[in-house]
Order: C-alpha cells, then sequence, then structure tokens
C-alpha cells in the first residue's frame, strides 16, 4: 500500500459526541459523525484525503456497536473526500472478502468525487487468476472519493405536488438523452440536471401535458470495463454503485444543489419528478466483480449467496448479483436512501427496476414480503408515487398484477397487445377490451385501482415507437451484436427502415397517431418514452442500454412538430372529458359496440376477423343510468361504415387526419378511415 498521512493533522474522535444510529457522514456539531454498519468486520479504517496532494491519512473508527462502526471527528467539513478500508476474514468459500488493500466507497455517501478508473487493483483478487486468491494492490488511486455534503438548501415555498395518479401523464426520459442535442440548452449544460430543469425543455413537456417525468437512473454508476473497451458505455445507468449520489457526470458543476435546483423547477411548473431505481443489484457483479464497497465491507450481508457454496453470488437479475433486500440493515439503507431522495432531495416518487426480486424471500416471490410491507407502513414512503417493473429473471419472476397498493405496476400487456392489434393480428378485439378497461384480469383485486396499470406502447428497453413501425427485425450491429430481442411485436409496413415512399411514411404516421390515441383513451396511467412524441429513431436498435451517443439522443431539430401537437391535443382532450377513472368500470357502466351498430355478442368475441371495435363509458366517473356516455371506436382494418347509435353525434377526435381534433355531426352510419380511432360525443354533451 503507498504511504499514508500523519494522523496528528486532524483532531482526534470525539467519544461522547460520536452516534451509531445516523449512518454516512454527517456534518454537525462543528465536524463530522461517520457511521459505516458492517456486521463481519474486525476493524474498520476511516480514510481522509487531503484536497491539495492527495495524501491520504487513515484514522480507525473508535466506537462499535450492532455492527455499526462510528466516530465523530470535529474540524470536517463539507467537501472532505474520504472512503473506508475494511478487516476482516478473507474466506470467499464462506463468503467473506474483506481486504483492506481496497478503498470502499460510503454506501451513504451523498456526492461522489468521480467515475471509476478501471485498473486491475480494483478488483480484490488477481484478474487473470481465480477469485480465491486474495490481490493486496491498493485500489485508491482508481476508486472515487466519497465526499462530505452540506445539506443546506433554500426550498422556500416548495412542496410536493401530489398529482392524483387519474390525472397523471408520465413521460420516461433519459437525462442526458433528452438534452443533449437540445439547440436552447448551453453546451456547458447539456446531459446534465442544469440541462433537464432549462427552460426550454419544461416548456416542452408542458405543452404535451406532462404531470410526471420519470428519470432513468441517475443514481451513481459504473461505467461497465469491457463496454469502455469497446469505445461503449452504460449509457442507461442500469449499473448501481452508490444510492445516495448522483452521478456525478450529470451535474454541471460540482453542487449537489444542482439536483435541488431542477426538483424545485419542475415543481413551479407543476410537474412531478419520479427516479428510475435499481435495488435489485450493484455494479459489482458476480464473484468475479470489482471490490468497490457492499463487497469490501461485508460480502455475506449484503449480498445473496449460493447456499449451496457461499463462494458464489446468486443471481436472480442476469447482473452478476442480487442485494440481500431481506437483511434489516440492507433493508435499512435502502428505506433510507428512499426517504432521503424523498424528504431532502424532494422527489416525489420512484420506479424500481426487476421489482420482483425486491419480493424474493425464501419461498420465492411474496407480494406481502419484508420489502413491500416495510414501504407500505412508511408514513414517508407510502404517500409517494411508487412504481414496479414487475419482473425478473429468475424463476416466477413474472409478476404483472401481483403487487399490492400503492404500487401501480409497468403492464407490458399492454403493450405486446396494442402493437399486435394495430399491426392487424388476427383474434384482438378481445385482447384490447382488457386493456381499454385497465387490465382488470391482472389489476381489479385486492381492493386495487383502475389506475394501477401503467399503461405504455414503447419504453427504453426495446423499439422506440417510430422503429416499431419501420423495422421488422433489430439492428444491434453498433452494440456488437448480432440480431436483438426479437419479440417486438413490431411492422416495418412495407419498407425495413426508412424510405422515401410517401405512401409508407404517411401510413406509419397514421399507426402512431392511432396507438397514440389508444393509449390516452385507455383506463389506467399513460406513459410515452422520451422522443416518441417526436419520431424519434434508434434506427432499429431494440437495446440501446450502451450507445450514449446521437442514436439515443433526442434530434429536437429534426422533430415532427405535428406528431408533437398530436400527443398534445391527445392529452388535453384526455383531461377535457376526464376519461381517467379511479375505480374499475362496472359491467353497466362500459360496453362494447359492434360497428353493425348493436352490442358485441360471444360470437363477435370470437370473430377472428374483426379489427375494428368500439367503447363506451358514461362521461362522468359516477354517472348515473341515463348520463351521456362517448363512444370511442378503434379500426385497425381497412376503411369501414360504423352505424353509430340513435341520436346526433360530435366527432370530437379522428387520427386519420391533423390535426387529430375536429367538430363534426354525424348521426346513423359515420364512415371511419383505414388504421383510425375516432370518438364521439354526444350531441350537447361536453
Amino acid at each position: 500500500m503507498r504511504d499514508t498521512g500523519d494522523p496528528s493533522r486532524y483532531a482526534t474522535f470525539d467519544l461522547a459526541a460520536g452516534a451509531s444510529w445516523r449512518l454516512g457522514a454527517t456534518h454537525e456539531n462543528g465536524g463530522t459523525n461517520f457511521a459505516l454498519w458492517s456486521a463481519h468486520a474486525t476493524r474498520v479504517e476511516l480514510c481522509l484525503f487531503d484536497p491539495t496532494d492527495g495524501t491520504e491519512t487513515r484514522l480507525d473508527l473508535p466506537s462499535m456497536e450492532g455492527g455499526i462502526w462510528y466516530g465523530h471527528l470535529p474540524g470536517i467539513r463539507p467537501g472532505q473526500a474520504y472512503g473506508y478500508r475494511v478487516h476482516g476474514p478473507w474466506e470467499p468459500e464462506n463468503g467473506h472478502r474483506f481486504n483492506p488493500a481496497k478503498l470502499l466507497i460510503d454506501p451513504y455517501a451523498r456526492m461522489l468525487s468521480s467515475d471509476i478508473t478501471w485498473d486491475d487493483a480494483v478488483f480484490g483478487h488477481p484478474v487473470t487468476g481465480d477469485d480465491l486468491t486474495r490481490d493486496d494492490r491498493d485500489s485508491a488511486p482508481f476508486v472515487p472519493k466519497s465526499i462530505v455534503t452540506d445539506p443546506e438548501f433554500d426550498w422556500r415555498s416548495d412542496r410536493a405536488l401530489r398529482t392524483p395518479w387519474d390525472r397523471t401523464f408520465l413521460i420516461e426520459s433519459h437525462l442526458r438523452g433528452l438534452t443533449m442535442r437540445h439547440p436552447a440548452v448551453p453546451d456547458s449544460d447539456r446531459g446534465t440536471f442544469r440541462g433537464l430543469s432549462h427552460p426550454a425543455v419544461i416548456d416542452h413537456l408542458l405543452r404535451l401535458g406532462t404531470t410526471a417525468i420519470e428519470l432513468m437512473p441517475v443514481h451513481a454508476f459504473a461505467d461497465d470495463r469491457h463496454l469502455l473497451e469497446r469505445g461503449l458505455s452504460n449509457y442507461w445507468g442500469y449499473n448501481t454503485l452508490s444510492f445516495f449520489a448522483p452521478h456525478r457526470r450529470y451535474l454541471a458543476t460540482d453542487a449537489l444543489s444542482e439536483v435541488k435546483e431542477a426538483v424545485k423547477a419542475f415543481h413551479a411548473a407543476g410537474i412531478e419528478v419520479i427516479l428510475d431505481v435499481v435495488f435489485n443489484h450493484t455494479a459489482e457483479g458476480s464473484e468475479r466483480g470489482p471490490t468497490l464497497s457492499f463487497r469490501g465491507i461485508d460480502n455475506a450481508s449484503y449480498y445473496l449467496l449460493s447456499q449451496e457454496n457461499p463462494r458464489h453470488t446468486w443471481d436472480c437479475t442476469g447482473c452478476g448479483n442480487t442485494l440481500n433486500i431481506a437483511h434489516p440493515m440492507v433493508l435499512r439503507m435502502v428505506l433510507d436512501s428512499l426517504r432521503y431522495w424523498v424528504e431532502v432531495m424532494h422527489v416525489d416518487g420512484f420506479r424500481f427496476d426487476l421489482a420482483s426480486t425486491l419480493g424474493r424471500e425464501a419461498t420465492g416471490f411474496e407480494r406481502d414480503g419484508t420489502f413491500f410491507t416495510a414501504i407500505r407502513q412508511d408514513p414517508v414512503l407510502s404517500s409517494v408515487k411508487l412504481i414496479a417493473e414487475p419482473w425478473d429473471v429468475g424463476e416466477d419472476g413474472y409478476q404483472v398484477g401481483a403487487f399490492t397498493w400503492p404500487f401501480r405496476e409497468w403492464n407490458d400487456k399492454y403493450r405486446d397487445d396494442l402493437r399486435a392489434f394495430w399491426r392487424r393480428d388476427p383474434a384482438m378485439v378481445g385482447r384490447l377490451s382488457e386493456r381499454l378497461s385497465g387490465s382488470p384480469v391482472q389489476f381489479d383485486h385486492s381492493h386495487r385501482p383502475a389506475t394501477s396499470s401503467v399503461n405504455f406502447l414503447a419504453a427504453h428497453d426495446g423499439f422506440t415507437l417510430m422503429d416499431t413501425v419501420s423495422y421488422n427485425a433489430p439492428k444491434n450491429d453498433a452494440n456488437g451484436e448480432e440480431g436483438g430481442h426479437a419479440h417486438n411485436l413490431s411492422d416495418d409496413m412495407g419498407a425495413e427502415g426508412p424510405t422515401g415512399d410517401a405512401t409508407i411514411t404517411a401510413a406509419r404516421s397514421r399507426r402512431i397517431r392511432s396507438m397514440l390515441a389508444t393509449l390516452m383513451l385507455s383506463q389506467g396511467v399513460p406513459m410515452i418514452l422520451q422522443g416518441d412524441e417526436m419520431g424519434r429513431t434508434q434506427q432499429g436498435n431494440n437495446n440501446a442500454y450502451c450507445q450514449d451517443n446521437d442514436l439515443t439522443w433526442t434530434d429536437w431539430e429534426s422533430a415532427d412538430e405535428t406528431l408533437i401537437a398530436t400527443v398534445a391535443d391527445l392529452a388535453a382532450l384526455r383531461t377535457r372529458l376526464s376519461l381517467a377513472r379511479h375505480s374499475f368500470a362496472l359491467r353497466n357502466d362500459i360496453a362494447w359496440w359492434h360497428p353493425e351498430g348493436r352490442w358485441m355478442t360471444d360470437d363477435d368475441w370470437q370473430d377472428a376477423g374483426l379489427c375494428t371495435l368500439g367503447m363506451m363509458l358514461p362521461l362522468r366517473e359516477d354517472g348515473q343510468d341515463g348520463d351521456d356516455r362517448f363512444l370511442a371506436v378503434f379500426n385497425a382494418g381497412d376503411a369501414c361504415t360504423v352505424a353509430l347509435p340513435e341520436g346526433r353525434w360530435r366527432r370530437v377526435l379522428d387520427t386519420s387526419q391533423t390535426p387529430v381534433t375536429t367538430d363534426r355531426t354525424e348521426e346513423g352510419e359515420a364512415p371511419l378511415d383505414w388504421q383510425t380511432v375516432a370518438l364521439w360525443l354526444p350531441q350537447g354533451g361536453l
């Protein structure tokens, strides 16, 4: 190891002021309290780094109780760089991988100094050897330093917006991809929280009618070594290194306040901020991965290990390891992180990546497991927006519909059925009716509301909406992949990729408008992918996790203004008509209309060739018999005629035209163009 600095340059620990109940580095009372939990450690060194020459000084944390090593050090102020070296047994066969040669990131660090510098020294074992042999090279020059932060910030009148779920419209966004090519955002702010909160970006979201932005991971994450060596990077960020610190490159300066300023700006505009969080695994990977934090602090406690051979991690995430949420102190860390982002950073909710992993108990997935129970009883966390990605890659990992209130869930059944219906797959009207009515088979149980389903047509993982109507097969050559995930339910509509054929281009645009209209007319919570409102393409790449470049960045200058206006009009119509319901529609509330002018029969539902369906719902959620209803008709097929119910009707939506909003009075039979959604209100209605 390197020579270290003289401990006498620092004051001695104030034993009377030390606090074990506040984990992390807490600046208070003229100094900083340091506290780190490790159940199996025998000694913990606090490592302080001089800001001028980087000299490292090591001080043993003086106290320990309940596995929490702690001490209050006077004179340590915000900005101080630090880390830990943790001593204990090197016994990989028993799950212990303590190695004091490795500098470790504080799991509770609020800021990190930099990204990882990949060097063989950051591994606890020889990279070219087996993982049973300890590597004693010093990793400090290559590992990000934890930073003591100042929690003070002037929030002024900022408050939680608490937008009701039945008035929520989400956009899933990548902070960097959203802003890197925005012409109004200064170059220095692009790809950062400053750029995210630029007035031009917020104005665009407001124009769309967005009520919440769901940000892909902003926690500090690692760029995989193998990706960097190939000239790629972990663009999406699902490789968390710290659950409290923001990703360093997302800050234009070294000020944590940038995050708070962005959240405050979004709140002032009436937009909630939801974070995509990854508590199922960490960036340390399998037992052959690096030793950066948790592995060196207490591998056998922080991670699930193989019961047959604790040398190996147990992986149900496909990412090399699985966080041991069932352990009380690991669970506490996760809950502390969530509360920190709500109470200190003022975010409005979370989307949980691979959330099925968080419910894994000894008997398998448990909807009332420890993690979900802890969330439900927590007075802070139970009141914010909670969204589950209801699957992982382990056995019985697919759990759509299995989560409990107050969780909402990404509904990939909605995505798949809507794509299949609009590409004219046979026998889809029954599935369409399920998705339009909020997917009650999956969600209408256990007192769950109709807003339990987060409906989407495209998300970060897979084709963009434009690519869904432009490619039959993925084009992932830029990743170094042959082919790609084949379950896309896409249709190139006559030409693979870009085309100069105006007929195909017009058909693609109409299908997109009709798919978006279906999304906005469905029960549940609508979500669109950043850029889908302007025709963004990834050139057929359906797994762009490693593409931090023009392939994934939103191209604002080529934005389809007509499509933007379409999304804005559809969102406004949804709001004006109060189309979303809190409660699932009862059988006598929702009715299904055959284009021939009658209610659907059992035989109609079995008609594999039927590709046109009408839906009637009361214009008010608390509607009584005789109240006005709206009629929406979804035609995935050729042009046809729809027999309207008795009376005079006003057509207010027609996706065969632009703008999609209209105002046309009709009665009797009405023409409906190919691949079109139309909505009628009774004459004299809203």
